[in-house]
Protein backbone atom coordinates (compact mmCIF):
# COMPACT_ATOMS: atom_id res chain seq x y z
CA UNK A 1 0.00 0.00 0.00
CA UNK A 2 2.95 2.37 0.56
CA UNK A 3 3.87 2.21 -3.17
CA UNK A 4 0.35 3.36 -4.03
CA UNK A 5 0.62 6.20 -1.50
CA UNK A 6 3.87 7.30 -3.16
CA UNK A 7 2.27 7.21 -6.61
CA UNK A 8 -0.91 9.12 -5.71
CA UNK A 9 0.48 12.69 -5.50
CA UNK A 10 2.19 12.34 -8.87
CA UNK A 11 -0.92 10.68 -10.31
CA UNK A 12 -3.06 13.65 -9.26
CA UNK A 13 -0.60 16.09 -10.86
CA UNK A 14 -0.36 13.90 -13.98
CA UNK A 15 -4.15 13.60 -14.39
CA UNK A 16 -4.57 17.33 -13.84
CA UNK A 17 -1.96 18.17 -16.47
CA UNK A 18 -3.27 15.73 -19.09
CA UNK A 19 -6.85 16.91 -18.46
CA UNK A 20 -5.86 20.54 -19.00
CA UNK A 21 -3.79 19.78 -22.11
CA UNK A 22 -6.15 17.30 -23.75
CA UNK A 23 -9.53 18.37 -22.34
CA UNK A 24 -9.19 22.14 -22.41
CA UNK A 25 -6.51 22.87 -25.02
CA UNK A 26 -6.58 20.04 -27.60
CA UNK A 27 -10.23 18.92 -27.63
CA UNK A 28 -12.00 22.28 -28.09
CA UNK A 29 -10.02 22.87 -31.29
CA UNK A 30 -10.35 19.23 -32.50
CA UNK A 31 -13.86 18.06 -31.56
CA UNK A 32 -14.03 15.67 -34.51
CA UNK A 33 -11.07 13.66 -33.19
CA UNK A 34 -12.54 12.11 -30.07
CA UNK A 35 -10.67 8.83 -30.58
CA UNK A 36 -7.40 10.64 -29.98
CA UNK A 37 -8.64 11.91 -26.61
CA UNK A 38 -9.10 8.30 -25.47
CA UNK A 39 -5.65 7.39 -26.83
CA UNK A 40 -3.91 10.30 -25.11
CA UNK A 41 -5.50 9.49 -21.73
CA UNK A 42 -4.91 5.74 -22.01
CA UNK A 43 -1.24 6.14 -22.95
CA UNK A 44 -0.69 8.74 -20.24
CA UNK A 45 -2.23 6.78 -17.37
CA UNK A 46 -0.72 3.42 -18.31
CA UNK A 47 2.76 4.86 -18.78
CA UNK A 48 2.51 6.68 -15.45
CA UNK A 49 1.81 3.43 -13.61
CA UNK A 50 4.37 1.40 -15.55
CA UNK A 51 7.14 3.92 -14.99
CA UNK A 52 6.09 4.44 -11.37
CA UNK A 53 6.16 0.73 -10.62
CA UNK A 54 9.48 0.24 -12.42
CA UNK A 55 11.27 2.68 -10.13
CA UNK A 56 11.71 -0.05 -7.49
CA UNK A 57 13.26 -2.46 -9.99
CA UNK A 58 17.00 -2.19 -10.58
CA UNK A 59 16.64 -0.81 -14.09
CA UNK A 60 18.23 2.24 -15.58
CA UNK A 61 16.47 5.33 -16.84
CA UNK A 62 17.38 4.02 -20.30
CA UNK A 63 14.60 1.47 -20.03
CA UNK A 64 12.08 4.24 -19.48
CA UNK A 65 13.30 6.10 -22.52
CA UNK A 66 13.35 2.83 -24.45
CA UNK A 67 9.66 2.40 -23.65
CA UNK A 68 9.12 5.99 -24.72
CA UNK A 69 10.81 5.26 -28.05
CA UNK A 70 8.69 2.15 -28.60
CA UNK A 71 5.44 3.94 -27.81
CA UNK A 72 6.29 7.04 -29.83
CA UNK A 73 7.14 5.05 -32.97
CA UNK A 74 3.83 3.23 -33.02
CA UNK A 75 1.97 3.67 -36.26
CA UNK A 76 -1.75 3.06 -36.54
CA UNK A 77 -2.24 1.20 -39.80
CA UNK A 78 -5.87 2.18 -40.34
CA UNK A 79 -5.32 5.93 -40.26
CA UNK A 80 -2.18 8.02 -40.62
CA UNK A 81 -1.58 10.30 -37.65
CA UNK A 82 -0.97 13.96 -38.41
CA UNK A 83 2.02 15.74 -36.90
CA UNK A 84 -0.17 17.70 -34.47
CA UNK A 85 -1.71 14.52 -33.02
CA UNK A 86 1.71 12.84 -32.86
CA UNK A 87 2.92 15.84 -30.86
CA UNK A 88 0.05 15.52 -28.41
CA UNK A 89 0.73 11.79 -28.20
CA UNK A 90 4.37 12.58 -27.39
CA UNK A 91 3.20 14.99 -24.66
CA UNK A 92 0.84 12.32 -23.30
CA UNK A 93 3.75 9.86 -23.23
CA UNK A 94 6.43 12.10 -21.73
CA UNK A 95 4.46 13.80 -18.94
CA UNK A 96 3.96 10.58 -16.95
CA UNK A 97 7.70 9.86 -17.11
CA UNK A 98 8.37 13.36 -15.89
CA UNK A 99 5.82 13.05 -13.10
CA UNK A 100 7.26 9.77 -11.79
CA UNK A 101 10.87 10.92 -11.90
CA UNK A 102 10.41 13.21 -8.91
CA UNK A 103 10.31 10.12 -6.68
CA UNK A 104 13.76 9.05 -7.86
CA UNK A 105 15.44 12.46 -8.16
CA UNK A 106 16.16 15.43 -5.94
CA UNK A 107 13.34 17.49 -7.40
CA UNK A 108 10.70 18.57 -4.88
CA UNK A 109 6.98 18.20 -5.39
CA UNK A 110 6.56 21.99 -5.67
CA UNK A 111 9.23 22.13 -8.37
CA UNK A 112 7.44 19.34 -10.22
CA UNK A 113 4.22 21.36 -10.17
CA UNK A 114 6.08 24.40 -11.54
CA UNK A 115 7.55 22.30 -14.36
CA UNK A 116 4.09 20.96 -15.22
CA UNK A 117 2.62 24.48 -15.23
CA UNK A 118 5.37 25.60 -17.62
CA UNK A 119 4.59 22.68 -19.97
CA UNK A 120 0.86 23.49 -19.91
CA UNK A 121 1.49 27.19 -20.58
CA UNK A 122 3.80 26.45 -23.51
CA UNK A 123 1.26 24.06 -25.07
CA UNK A 124 -1.51 26.63 -24.53
CA UNK A 125 0.47 29.44 -26.17
CA UNK A 126 1.42 27.25 -29.13
CA UNK A 127 -2.09 25.85 -29.63
CA UNK A 128 -3.82 29.22 -29.42
CA UNK A 129 -1.30 30.65 -31.87
CA UNK A 130 -0.62 33.78 -29.86
CA UNK A 131 1.72 35.79 -32.04
CA UNK A 132 2.13 32.95 -34.55
CA UNK A 133 0.33 32.83 -37.89
CA UNK A 134 -0.71 29.25 -38.57
CA UNK A 135 -1.92 28.09 -41.95
CA UNK A 136 -4.69 25.57 -42.40
CA UNK A 137 -4.54 23.08 -45.21
CA UNK A 138 -7.24 21.38 -47.23
CA UNK A 139 -7.09 18.88 -50.05
CA UNK A 140 -9.35 19.78 -52.98
CA UNK A 141 -10.30 18.01 -56.21
CA UNK A 142 -10.25 20.81 -58.77
CA UNK A 143 -11.83 20.62 -62.23
CA UNK A 144 -10.65 23.85 -63.91
CA UNK A 145 -7.56 22.26 -65.40
CA UNK A 146 -6.80 25.32 -67.58
CA UNK A 147 -5.83 27.30 -64.46
CA UNK A 148 -3.20 24.75 -63.42
CA UNK A 149 -0.61 26.27 -65.76
CA UNK A 150 2.16 28.25 -63.97
CA UNK A 151 1.24 31.48 -65.80
CA UNK A 152 -2.33 31.24 -64.42
CA UNK A 153 -1.30 30.82 -60.76
CA UNK A 154 -2.75 34.17 -59.66
CA UNK A 155 -6.07 33.35 -61.35
CA UNK A 156 -6.06 29.90 -59.74
CA UNK A 157 -5.52 31.36 -56.27
CA UNK A 158 -8.27 33.93 -56.82
CA UNK A 159 -10.69 31.26 -58.07
CA UNK A 160 -9.97 29.10 -55.03
CA UNK A 161 -10.54 32.06 -52.67
CA UNK A 162 -13.85 32.86 -54.35
CA UNK A 163 -15.15 29.29 -54.49
CA UNK A 164 -14.04 28.14 -51.04
CA UNK A 165 -14.48 31.36 -49.09
CA UNK A 166 -11.08 30.73 -47.54
CA UNK A 167 -8.18 33.16 -47.45
CA UNK A 168 -6.01 30.93 -49.68
CA UNK A 169 -2.36 32.00 -49.59
CA UNK A 170 -0.62 29.13 -51.38
CA UNK A 171 -1.21 25.76 -53.00
CA UNK A 172 0.56 22.61 -54.05
CA UNK A 173 -0.47 20.59 -57.08
CA UNK A 174 -0.40 17.00 -55.87
CA UNK A 175 -1.66 15.18 -58.96
CA UNK A 176 -3.09 16.00 -62.38
CA UNK A 177 -5.53 13.64 -64.09
CA UNK A 178 -5.82 14.62 -67.75
CA UNK A 179 -8.28 11.80 -68.49
CA UNK A 180 -10.85 13.32 -66.11
CA UNK A 181 -9.62 16.91 -66.43
CA UNK A 182 -9.13 17.25 -62.69
CA UNK A 183 -6.28 18.03 -60.36
CA UNK A 184 -5.77 17.18 -56.72
CA UNK A 185 -4.58 20.29 -54.89
CA UNK A 186 -3.53 21.02 -51.35
CA UNK A 187 -4.50 24.59 -50.53
CA UNK A 188 -3.02 26.54 -47.64
CA UNK A 189 -5.11 29.26 -46.09
CA UNK A 190 -4.83 31.78 -43.29
CA UNK A 191 -6.66 30.55 -40.19
CA UNK A 192 -7.04 34.10 -38.88
CA UNK A 193 -7.57 36.35 -41.93
CA UNK A 194 -8.86 39.17 -39.71
CA UNK A 195 -5.39 39.75 -38.18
Amino acid sequence: MSALNELLPGLIVNLTVITIIVGFIYYPANRSKQDYVFTFYAFNILIYFVSGLLRDVQLTIGLGFGLLAVFSTLRYRTEPIRVREMTYLFIAITTPFMNTLFMATRITFNELIIINVIVVLIVLVLEKGWGIDFLGEQEILYERIDLIKPENRALLLEDLRERTGLSVTDLTIEEIDFLRDTARLTVYYDLHPER
